[in-house]
């Protein structure tokens, strides 16, 4: 139980408290990076308050594994749309050019996003992949994963 709480804690570590905190303390700067994709300001503060949503509810879901499955499958869908709309690392023109240019370290983070995405994919199949009906038939269901093993 302790080491599904700590594998859990550390998933979501980067969301919450990072993530989220330095949203909230630099809204201004977190608004003009999202105006990079999203022009318009209002647009781009609508997007990063879903942003901050998504990080604080779906983070405690995981945690708590409350609605955990339908948590996790949101936040791997939020770590793809990151990675395709942020680490852009296609459309810097360098990446094969210079290999200490932004498009090579684009593309790491665009892994690290996918990679954490997959880390979340887990909590909604499972290991043995049997989570996904499980998810299918009840996605707001928890996985209880801190109920003892049968």
């Amino acid at each position: 139980m302790v080491a599904a709480l700590i594998v859990r804690c550390g998933l979501v570590l980067l969301f919450l408290p990072f993530s989220a905190l330095d949203k909230v303390l630099n809204f201004t700067g977190a608004v003009g990076q999202a105006q990079e994709v999203f022009k318009p300001r209002v647009l781009a503060a609508a997007v990063l308050l879903c942003g901050l949503g998504i990080e604080i509810f779906c983070s405690l879901g995981i945690i708590t594994g409350v609605a955990d499955r339908a948590a996790a499958f949101v936040m791997a869908g939020y770590c793809a749309m990151t990675a395709v709309l942020y680490k852009q690392f296609w459309a810097q023109g360098d990446f094969w050019a210079n290999p200490g240019g932004k498009g090579r370290g684009l593309f790491w983070d665009f892994l690290k996003n996918l990679s954490l995405g997959a880390g979340f994919l887990v909590i909604v199949v499972g290991t043995n992949g049997h989570g996904l009906s499980r998810f299918m038939h009840a996605p707001l269901a928890s996985t209880h994963p801190y109920s003892a093993e049968p």
